[in-house]
């Protein structure tokens, strides 16, 4: 027989080795240790959470927890074994989606279940699981919402529904009505109410996600993540296990967290993000200068590419989603190392919201090897553009384009930017004239200083690589 205080301790140390992990996490040298951690500290909470079933359920229903488990683990390591780091955001925001499924599925077999105790027991239960199917079915459906924007299947741009807002508030003031009869239904009719409650969360999510454009979803990923650690955390309390809730108040406020550093990055309100553009007029038109093409540009080649670098003496490489999409980052890591052994000055500079995830271009280029003290975030390395020499923009649009700053009437207008445009010469890597994701087209390609090299990133950065090599 396992001694009671085992599990505790278990738990425990559970809930400290994903502390462990959110701090080795906080940076790229110490991400891999973190990892560690994580994944120790989730192995002993599950290998406690079976060991305290045994004897307490059926030998069936373990059965079947253990087959769950051995086909949802090999299902998920398929699944991330395949993902290219591209397809990265939008695996993400599926898993998101799991967790509010789960809370809700929780919510609904909890209450289910016969509870044998006093009538305020009874009351704060069914508040936490309101509470878990509300969160939880936002979550469900927003990362659904979110995974199919990240994709492509749903456009970027945002839907703003006439009084949006006040239609968001009042499917809030439904479910919270709603709570109210299923709180005072006895034994097992508060069901429907609870099943509506879900229902009507549910499509707040999807309006919530659907109103916020291609240009906030790296924000929308990481609230995604807060929202899915409260789902987890509110599951928890509909389970009494205090580790579900430990490490679902974790992730939930460092997913907040995060979101709020983001959000102080971009210059936006945390409130703008969460509620689509708050302020915005639903029939609100693009800028002129954002809303298509406003001069002439100047092609280069690869040849002559090569030649600007090899004549620079700082380089900054400005990596976007485009060059995850045509995974160039090995090749990209190559140019930059040829160019240091011949005395340039080669440097990455990385943008919080670059590509579709935070984090997302420090993971590529991690992947490819990239060392840590060659890139230096936006804060870092912005004053150094005015004295570099070349700056290499990669698969990257929105993170560069001067109507950030000098264009009120843009979608991006207030948001920080890399400010690659003063430097000597700017040369763009892209496959045509196409707007980036958050759909403004960028006033940088015309300007006077900027050279446009057009093709596949991948091919073009191999082609760049052997005629520096040349």
């Amino acid at each position: 027989m396992m001694p009671a205080t085992l599990p505790t301790a278990a738990y425990l140390v559970a809930a400290l080795l994903f502390i462990l992990s959110l701090r080795g996490l906080s940076t790229q040298e110490t991400a891999r240790h973190g990892n560690a951690f994580g994944i120790a500290g989730m192995t002993l909470a599950v290998a406690i959470t079976a060991l305290t079933l045994v004897g307490e359920v059926p030998v069936t229903g373990l059965g079947l927890a253990g087959g769950a488990l051995g086909v949802g683990s090999a299902i998920g390591a398929v699944l991330a074994a395949r993902v290219a780091m591209t397809s990265m955001p939008e695996l993400v925001a599926v898993l998101h989606s799991f967790v509010g499924a789960a809370a809700v599925l929780v919510g609904v077999g909890s209450y289910l279940q016969p509870h044998d105790a006093g009538e305020g027991a009874r009351l704060v239960h069914h508040v936490e699981t309101a509470l878990g199917a509300f969160v939880g079915a936002i979550t469900f459906t927003g990362s659904i919402v979110a995974f199919l924007k990240l994709r492509g299947t749903l456009g970027p741009k945002p839907l703003l529904l006439p009084g949006r807002h006040l239609v968001n508030a009042a499917m809030v003031l439904a479910c919270a009505g709603l709570a109210v009869p299923f709180a005072r239904a006895e034994g097992s009719l508060g069901i429907a109410p609870l099943l509506a409650i879900a229902a009507v969360a549910a499509a707040l999510g999807v309006h919530l996600v659907m109103a916020i454009g291609g240009g906030d979803m790296p924000v929308v990923v990481s609230l995604l993540n807060s929202y899915s650690g409260w789902a987890a955390a509110a599951a928890g309390f509909m389970l009494s296990n205090d580790l579900l809730i430990v490490t679902g108040a974790l992730v939930g406020s460092s997913g907040a967290i995060l979101s709020a550093i983001m959000c102080k990055a971009m210059n936006r309100s945390i409130w703008s993000v969460v509620f689509g553009g708050f302020g915005a007029s639903a029939g609100a038109t693009p800028s002129a200068k954002g809303g298509g093409p406003v001069g002439e540009v100047t092609e280069t080649t690869v040849e002559q590419t090569a030649e600007l670098l090899l004549a620079a003496r700082e380089v900054i490489v400005v990596p976007g989603y485009g060059m995850a999409v045509a995974q160039a980052q090995h090749a990209v890591r190559d140019i930059t190392t040829l160019l240091s052994e011949r005395g340039v000055r080669a440097r990455y500079a990385i943008h919080p919201v670059a590509g579709r995830l935070p984090g997302h271009m420090n993971v590529l280029l991690a992947e490819a090897d990239v060392s840590y003290d060659v890139v230096e975030e936006m804060d870092d390395i912005n004053d150094d553009f005015a004295s570099t020499d070349v700056v290499l923009v990669i698969g990257a649009n929105d993170i560069v384009n001067p109507s950030a700053l000098d264009d009120p009437a843009s979608p991006i207008y207030g948001m920080p930017v890399l400010e690659a445009w003063k430097a000597a010469r700017v040369v763009m890597l892209k496959r045509g004239m196409a707007a980036g994701y958050a759909g403004v087209d960028n006033p940088l390609c015309y300007l006077d200083n900027t050279l446009m090299l057009f093709g596949d990133a991948k091919k073009t950065v191999s082609q760049l690589l052997a005629a520096l090599r040349a």
